[in-house]
């Protein structure tokens, strides 16, 4: 006899691991399938994002800005280092053993709370009797278990790039570009996204020469334009990445050395690297899910499809993450996933895809939520704005991080905050504050009024929201 659930989660990453606890919390008994193995080959829960995204990205990202401050910035500090090294195989090692104590904690947080944790793809047979019925194959093994309502959170792998197969020895994907033990010298990136500025800051910061070719004629489309052009002007200026834009790849020959052909500003021109990361962007996983036979419906990018509470188109089948619309981003997993647990259980929780925030780790950080000014022009929202930069900032000076700028955006009517962006330093933390103060509908002048510690980099954020009613103290 197979075993029945409640609720089964098909797939451990940052959606279906919480979907599945929260679940649990909720007195509904909880199974999760997941089919990924770690580097040694084990079951390793947390999906993508711990075992080759956004975990050991940030290990790697920390690691280079030390080793990038110890031979660039403490000197100005008084401090002198002679002899320095660096172990590209340490950093790797550092890295693995975060993913590892975090991917244990996933499977620790999974007994505690009694959720069944089964290995194996996880596949829609069909619904008899109002439970559903799915086959979780682990190799030869074949397993059914049935639940009353089923989670997909499959998650997405990397978008295919034709004629730039990866092998991740030369030609790279994410996980391979986490992988690497030694420093290329010339380092391509192909995708000037999250992805490829990320990578392509972490091996620049260790010696490589980096060149990110982007197909799109604008930098960081999604962004804020005077954001972006910040952005764009401190990543190749201050931090050395050649980005170029507007590129038609053409083939790639692999030889002793990778040449990549394309053509930018009508101009053919060649670009020889020892390694590439292809980095295009990432596509929603179905595969194995068996959404045909099921009757799940998909839209014309593979994108399951779903109601705004997340229902998809069968009875008590809900769909969350990457391997839906919106944003491809792990917090907005999570937040679908508890979202999609309390309503199982009845409740009536409500999520704002609004006051999402973006992040890229890149040195400066950029972050952003709500509007942009270009989303409210478009839209005929009157607004008016404020903006204050780090330069003068105590604290930002005493770290020697004084680059970027805070920017508020307020209805010119209300004065309710639409949209914040940050570039400068930790703006992923400060961001925080602005998506609080979207989520409690706050105005400018409420965060003006709101008393902030001196000095801290949150004091920046302030005087923006100041500069909205053109009372800037600082600036």
């Amino acid at each position: 006899m197979s075993q029945q659930f409640d609720v089964v989660v098909i797939g451990a990453g940052p959606g279906g691991y919480i979907a599945a606890i929260r679940a649990a919390q909720l007195g509904l008994s909880t199974a999760c399938i997941d089919a990924f193995k770690g580097a040694d080959g084990k079951p390793a829960l947390g999906g993508t994002c711990l075992n080759v995204g956004c975990i050991p990205s940030k290990a790697l990202l920390q690691s280079s800005e030390n080793y990038h401050a110890l031979t660039h910035d403490f000197a100005a500090h008084g401090i002198t280092v002679k002899g320095s090294q660096f172990d590209a195989a340490a950093m790797i090692a550092r890295k693995d053993g975060i993913v590892s104590k975090l991917t244990t904690g996933v499977a620790f947080l999974f007994k505690k709370n009694k959720v069944a944790s089964l290995h194996g793809v996880g596949r829609l047979l069909g619904r008899q009797q109002e439970k559903w019925q799915i086959e979780v194959r682990n190799g030869d093994a074949v397993e059914l278990v049935e639940a009353g309502h089923v989670i997909v959170a499959t998650g997405s792998p990397p978008r295919p790039l034709a004629g730039f197969d990866v092998d991740n020895d030369t030609v790279l994907d994410n996980a391979g570009a986490l992988a690497l033990t030694a420093v290329p010298k010339r380092l391509g990136v192909i995708g000037a996204g999250v992805i490829g500025l990320e990578m392509g800051s972490v091996w620049k910061r260790l010696g490589s020469e980096v060149t990110i070719l982007e197909a799109a004629p604008t930098f960081l489309g999604a962004a804020d334009a005077q954001l972006a052009k910040e952005a764009f002007k401190t990543l190749t200026r201050d931090s050395g990445l050649d980005i170029r834009l507007g590129v038609k790849l053409g083939a790639l020959k692999r030889g002793r050395d990778l040449a990549i052909g394309y053509e930018q500003d009508g101009k053919a021109e060649t670009l020889k690297v020892d390694k590439l990361i292809v980095a295009v962007g990432r596509v929603p996983n179905t595969e194995g899910l068996g959404a045909d036979a099921a009757g799940l419906k998909l839209d014309e990018r593979g994108f399951v499809m779903v109601d705004e509470f997340c229902h998809t188109s069968l009875p008590n089948v809900w769909a969350i993450g990457d391997v839906v619309r919106g944003p491809m981003l792990a917090h907005k997993a999570s937040e679908e996933g508890v979202a999609v647990a309390e309503r199982i259980a009845g409740q009536k929780p409500h999520l704002d895809f609004n006051s999402i925030p973006w992040v890229i780790y890149t040195s400066p950080e950029i972050a952003w939520v709500g509007k942009t000014e270009e989303q409210l022009k478009a839209a005929g929202v009157e607004y008016r704005k404020g903006s204050s930069s780090f330069a003068p900032n105590g604290r930002a000076l005493g770290l020697g991080q004084a680059q970027g700028n805070v920017k508020v955006l307020a209805d010119a009517k209300t004065d309710r905050i639409l949209g914040v962006h940050v570039i400068g330093p930790m703006a992923s933390e400060l961001i925080a504050e602005a998506v609080l103060a979207m989520e409690f509908k706050a105005s400018s002048e409420d965060v003006a009024r709101t008393v902030h510690a001196h000095p801290s980099l949150s004091e920046v954020l302030h005087e923006a929201a100041l500069a909205v009613d053109k009372r800037a103290l600082h600036g």
